[in-house]
């Protein structure tokens, strides 16, 4: 695993290092984390940094949590259509100028908290409301320290503010960081193109769709944003002479998440590549290679020429 990866969280324990444990941290930091006995249950928590912000959204009453299936992403899918290209860049200058959109997206968010994780919704209502979730969170991140130029730039590892630990949106009552929404809920949900659809606000990242993601058409949305990532030069090369295939780093840091070996990841992903890309990859011969991550923020101010899709 390469140091400077997207593993939003830095370093991901195997899960069976999350269950029945405390969770630590070394650099003046406060656990607030629910531990169970039950060795069959991870552990999900949130830690907070001494330079942690307080919660996104708001504490609901437990008789007005609703299920995640009845949140309505509408607002947030016009901010999305307002401010973000074809590519998934965002125009922050203009958002961040707009005290109208930027008071839209935070009451979305408080909108979120209303959902309670055990009222029974459908499964893609569920993957439908993380993804929003973790875009959602990032973006206000981003607006809350732009001007700047990497999320890599606010994501410290020695104790000081680190977006993707210290920015929790209440859910239910209860605090989630982008670090747990990811690991602790969406990989552990089944659905591997998950990894095309939450964005981290840099280039590398899948494009951020521009458009909410709703229950009723997940699949569909989750093919679609699959299919365009891998129609990007940035995240896939094919090297025919030598029998290559040079994939996102995506695919090194998650690879476990598509199957056991690499052949099995490869005819995972096989479906949603470009034609010139199918037959290597689903021959069981193909070497893997993996191209550098571009951590550049996603900001139109700075969209690189040629940026879409080959």
């Amino acid at each position: 695993m390469q140091a400077n990866d997207r593993q939003r969280s830095e370093n991901v324990e195997p899960q069976s290092q999350q269950r029945g444990r405390f969770c630590q941290r070394l650099w003046l930091s406060v656990g607030l984390c629910a531990v169970t006995m039950a060795a069959a249950v991870p552990l999900i928590c949130f830690t907070a940094s001494a330079s942690a912000k307080e919660p996104l959204g708001q504490k609901w009453p437990s008789s007005q949590q609703v299920s995640m299936a009845q949140i309505d992403h509408s607002p947030y899918d016009a901010l999305l259509k307002k401010y973000v290209d074809k590519d998934g860049f965002v125009n922050y200058t203009a958002w961040q100028k707009s005290s109208a959109d930027r008071q839209a997206l935070q009451q979305y968010l408080t909108s979120l908290s209303q959902a309670s994780p055990t009222v029974k919704a459908d499964r893609e209502a569920e993957l439908a409301f993380w993804i929003n979730a973790y875009n959602a969170v990032t973006l206000e991140g981003i607006l809350q320290v732009y001007p700047t130029d990497s999320i890599r730039n606010h994501t410290s590892k020695l104790g000081g503010y680190n977006l993707w630990k210290d920015l929790p949106l209440l859910v239910g009552g209860k605090p989630y960081s982008l670090d747990a929404i990811e690991h602790q809920v969406l990989r552990k949900m089944g659905e591997p193109r998950v990894h095309f659809a939450i964005v981290c606000a840099s280039i590398g990242c899948p494009r951020l769709l521009n458009e909410a993601y709703v229950a009723e058409k997940l699949s569909e949305q989750l093919t679609v944003n699959t299919k365009d990532f891998f129609a990007r030069s940035q995240n896939l090369q094919v090297d025919a002479a030598t029998g290559t295939l040079k994939l996102s780093s995506i695919l090194d840091w998650f690879g476990s998440d598509f199957g056991k070996s690499s052949a099995e990841q490869l005819q995972a992903v096989a479906p949603y590549l470009p034609a010139n890309a199918q037959p290597l990859a689903t021959s069981g011969r193909a070497r893997v290679a993996y191209l550098d991550y571009n951590w550049n923020l996603n900001d139109q101010a700075r969209k690189p020429a040629g940026s879409g899709r080959r």
